[in-house]
């Protein structure tokens, strides 16, 4: 580790604190360090003792971008339903107006950065599955442990007010020095035993599609995705760092991540992006349409280009291409889709993908994308509005952050959303498992119910289920 020069945060605190003074509220320091290489997930686990609750992790599938905080310094949340995206974005600009930075790098993911996500509907009757998760919620972390393209940096963000002193400074230099100390430590794993596993009301989950395939026949309705839940109890408390571990070993080429809130941890392993913004350019990724991957190289090519000729999923893939085209379309100069789908490929499944690019302006802000973006028709299905009501009516299930935008922006106005699916919440003992399926006018109940154990695989491997 690169040696930090503990006097620096001093002196830069102690000018923090007098310009608290000056404007008679409180002043956000934060102040980023380049050193050298360190384990994310070691970093994360070993928050463990002093963070618990207030920890994330991110991860894109290519390990540009690998994020880890540990400490909350300042919390966004909110449940104002339909203003929920302008009540963050405000919120965050308040935070970021006479905030001192000391970060001498460039790159996105450094110095001031949120991490969090949205609910899947706000107005959706919560229950007490999710209740310490709000409809939107943010962190600022003391301490963040960015990777950004193999190079490796250590911000510290901190809030001074009129009153504090040197006594303030010095604690959280002491802090972050018997952090890095420690990194190197071992935390020792507990055996997970899985005693029971519980599928939810899986005959009415049935009839439900039953019921949204015979109205999506005569209807205005062309597609309505269902989800399902996976109940599972275990002898001990789930660790999440070893499910973050395994997650990251077998599902390494999706964005991996982990929020934790009053004790539960939402975690997952997505392939899907829902936005990135980089500058003046986003990308987006339509990802609907899947079939199982094979056992051997060539039935799993037999598979692929079934895939890609099945009218049904082409058909579904094409709704998303079209919604995210539209959305992108109003807020971009520039929208570049390829013509035809590809096959993307993870451990399990394989899906219908087509990249999406798109060019505006630099002050583009992320949040609203995120709004025009959520939900996809992969995740709520089309018509918009009138899918999420039919969910609403027919889904006994509160799904919280599951398939909803989860991610990350920084005080430069980049950052990236994905898609949270192949994810679970983990409480205690307990985890639930999340899957849904997009039911159209020919889906069968059964082949539906299948496929949403198909995608259950990722989460229920990585906690040592089967």
């Amino acid at each position: 580790m690169v040696t930090i020069q503990e006097s620096e945060i001093i002196e830069r605190g102690l000018q923090a604190v007098q310009r608290a003074k000056e404007l008679g509220r409180p002043v956000l320091l934060s102040e980023v360090h380049k050193v050298d290489v360190v384990n994310p997930l070691s970093f994360f686990e070993q928050g463990k003792k002093r963070y618990l609750g207030e920890r994330f992790f991110w991860k894109d599938p290519k390990d540009e971008t690998v994020l880890v905080g540990l400490g909350i310094v300042h919390q966004i949340q909110t449940d104002q339903n339909d203003s929920r995206i302008y009540h963050v974005e405000q919120k965050w600009k308040t935070l970021l107006k006479d905030s001192l930075v000391f970060n001498p790098y460039t790159e996105s993911g450094t110095g001031l950065l949120l991490f969090g996500g949205f609910s899947f509907d706000p107005l959706k009757e919560k229950t007490e599955l999710w209740s310490k998760f709000a409809d939107a919620l943010f962190y600022l972390p003391k301490f963040l442990l960015s990777i950004i393209h193999g190079q490796t940096y250590l911000t510290t963000n901190l809030i001074c007010t009129a009153n504090d002193d040197e006594s303030l400074l010095y604690k959280i230099s002491e802090e972050r020095k018997k952090l890095v100390d420690a990194i190197q430590e071992n935390i020792q794993e507990q055996p997970l035993n899985l005693l029971e596993t519980k599928e939810v009301s899986p005959k009415k989950w049935k009839e439900s599609v039953s019921a949204v395939v015979k109205e999506l026949t005569n209807g205005p309705l062309k597609k309505v995705v269902l989800a399902r839940e996976l109940r599972l109890i275990f002898s001990n408390p789930v660790e999440t760092e070893n499910v973050l571990k395994n997650l990251n070993h077998q599902q390494h080429e999706s964005f991996i991540f982990a929020f934790e809130s009053k004790g539960d941890c939402f975690i997952g392993a997505s392939p899907e992006r829902l936005i990135k913004k980089q500058g003046n350019e986003v990308f987006s990724t339509c990802l609907a349409g899947s079939i199982p991957r094979g056992t051997t190289a060539k039935e799993d090519q037999t598979l692929g280009h079934v895939l890609l000729n099945d009218q049904k999923n082409l058909i579904e893939h094409q709704y998303v291409v079209e919604m995210i085209k539209e959305a992108l379309t109003g807020a971009c100069d520039e929208v570049i889709i390829p013509e035809k789908p590809q096959l993307m490929k993870i451990r399990d499944i394989q899906h219908l993908y087509t990249p999406v690019i798109g060019k505006c302006d630099l002050d583009t802000s992320l949040l609203r994308l995120v709004e025009r973006l959520h939900p996809t028709p992969a995740l709520g299905g089309l018509p918009k509005e009138e899918a999420i009501e039919k969910i609403r009516q027919v889904e006994d299930l509160d799904r919280g952050f599951y398939a909803a935008p989860i991610g990350w922006l920084d005080y430069g106005n980049n950052g990236e959303f994905a898609v949270a699916i192949r994810s679970g919440l983990i409480q205690g003992k307990e985890a639930s498992l999340f899957a849904g399926c997009g039911v159209v006018a020919d889906s069968d109940p059964e082949s539906e119910f299948q496929e949403t154990g198909l995608k259950f695989r990722p989460m229920l491997r990585a906690l040592g289920g089967k």
